[in-house]
């Protein structure tokens, strides 16, 4: 029900929708930040905790924060692919 009031909506003023996109990509944006600052927080705690294991807790950091930047990336094209076209 309220899936199709959205559709009708979105049909019917192209300004929602650019709205959507722009909001969507400010939010993952905001939520890649986020997950990264985590990450990076817990990876010093840890590194603090066994500073012999620095290079592996290092290491997964890296690849974690990678993937989630990779994951934003791909929200923030797809929102301005909306926006534009």
């Amino acid at each position: 029900m309220i899936l199709s009031v959205l559709l009708q909506a979105t049909a019917a003023a192209v300004g929602v929708s650019k709205l959507g996109a722009a909001i969507g990509a400010g939010l993952a944006v905001i939520g890649a930040g986020l997950g990264i600052g985590r990450i990076g927080g817990s990876a010093m705690e840890a590194i603090a905790r066994q500073p012999e294991a620095s290079g592996d807790i290092r290491m997964n950091m890296i690849i974690a924060a990678a993937l989630i930047e990779g994951v934003a990336l791909l929200a923030v094209v797809v929102c301005l692919l909306v926006f534009f076209l």
